[in-house]
């Protein structure tokens, strides 16, 4: 009998003017990037909570603080990689992940397959079964403003 779980992840980050927006595991052209301890890409924080969530392993900042000098300014496919390895250590294998993103701008739709590329084989997945959306706020609340940037993350985990 299989075993399954399902982890939730939520993250947010501020947008700056001049700083590399890392989004979904890739660069993404915009004028505003992520102000963050590492390279703020808060898709794959949410999907690292998501999936630490699931087992009940503590959150991303548990596990990588942000006032740990380690963790400054590292690349979050880093992060992602250690917590599949942690879910894999506890006999589960990643069956799905969807995630939406809240961002006013840029226009991501562009992009969404290369993430989705970028992501699989860090997660131990097929692109098939990372759904990655956008989505703005219709100008409403800090992502509508363009002051943030927010993702959430649903995974579902087996174990056979």
């Amino acid at each position: 009998m299989e075993t399954i779980r399902i982890g939730n992840g939520y993250d947010v980050h501020a947008l700056a003017e001049g700083l590399p927006m890392w989004l979904g595991g890739i660069r993404i052209e915009h004028n505003k990037g992520f102000v963050a301890h590492s390279d703020g890409d808060v898709l794959i924080h949410a999907l690292c909570d998501a999936l630490l969530g699931a087992l009940a392993l503590g959150d991303i900042g548990f596990h990588f603080p942000d006032n740990a000098q380690e963790f400054k300014d590292i690349d979050s496919k880093i992060l992602l990689r250690q917590c599949i390895a942690l879910v894999q250590e506890k006999g589960y294998r990643l069956g799905n992940a969807d995630c939406t993103i809240l961002a006013q701008a840029p226009k991501l739709r562009p992009y969404i397959d290369r993430m989705r590329k970028t992501l699989a084989p860090l997660l131990g997945s097929a692109v098939e079964d990372i759904s990655i959306k956008a989505t703005t706020t219709e100008r409403l609340g800090f992502t509508g403003r363009e002051e943030g940037v927010a993702v959430y993350a649903t995974v579902l985990l087996y174990r056979k």
